[in-house]
């Protein structure tokens, strides 16, 4: 039901807005970017297994002893980020199918290593399930991310057009004062204030 005031139709768009259309990604460019940062990462990684190894393999023992961990890093991230971009421009939508869609993949290939469907099997389901709720609970350490696509004066003109409440109803529930007055505020004080000491305010009327 509309609020007072409010025309059902502008009451149904700002409530159920239309779905913004898709923009499609750069799954090769996003791939290549996603692929060198993971690799990255596990050459780090691979760096710290080198060091805290027992034998003397030398500097090199990152790429011949370790090299495997900034190889699994490097084809998850690539894995992942190209099957959730693919996903996304096939299906044109943006949701948490997504990234479900890129985690089981990801966990596919790092569950390679282990040599057994189940192992690879288990990776990807669990990948899957844990970026699809990640995604859909906010895709964010720090708090619900905002929706990128969506413009925030027209979402606060929404929010004011469809959840603002009446003056009235505001004033009778805080009362006036802290900014908040009423049509006849002045008139009101002025007849306060002689009635209590004696003072004619000066005010305009409008």
């Amino acid at each position: 039901m509309a609020p007072p005031g409010v025309a059902p139709s502008r009451y149904r768009d700002a409530v159920q807005p239309e779905s913004p259309q898709y923009v499609f990604k750069d799954a090769v460019g996003s791939t290549i970017k996603t692929t060198v940062t993971m690799g990255a990462i596990g050459l780090f990684f691979s760096s710290i297994q080198n060091t805290l190894t027992k034998q003397n393999v030398g500097a090199w023992g990152v790429v011949t002893k370790f090299g495997g961990t900034t190889t699994s890093f490097a084809a998850m991230g690539g894995a992942f980020e190209f099957s959730q971009l693919a996903a996304a421009n096939l299906r044109e939508k943006d949701d948490s199918w997504n990234p479900a869609i890129g985690g089981f993949f990801g966990g596919a290939v790092a569950g390679m290593k282990y040599r057994t469907f189940p192992a690879v099997l288990g990776l990807g389901a669990g990948l899957a399930v844990a970026m699809a709720v990640f995604d859909y609970t906010g895709g964010s350490l720090w708090g619900w991310k905002h929706n990128l696509q969506r413009d925030e004066y027209e979402y606060k003109e929404e929010l004011r057009t469809t959840r603002r409440r009446p003056l009235q109803e505001t004033l009778d529930q805080l009362g006036e004062g802290r900014g908040i007055y009423g049509p006849g505020y002045e008139a009101r004080r002025a007849q306060r204030i002689k009635e209590n000491y004696g003072i004619d305010v000066p005010r305009s009327d409008s």
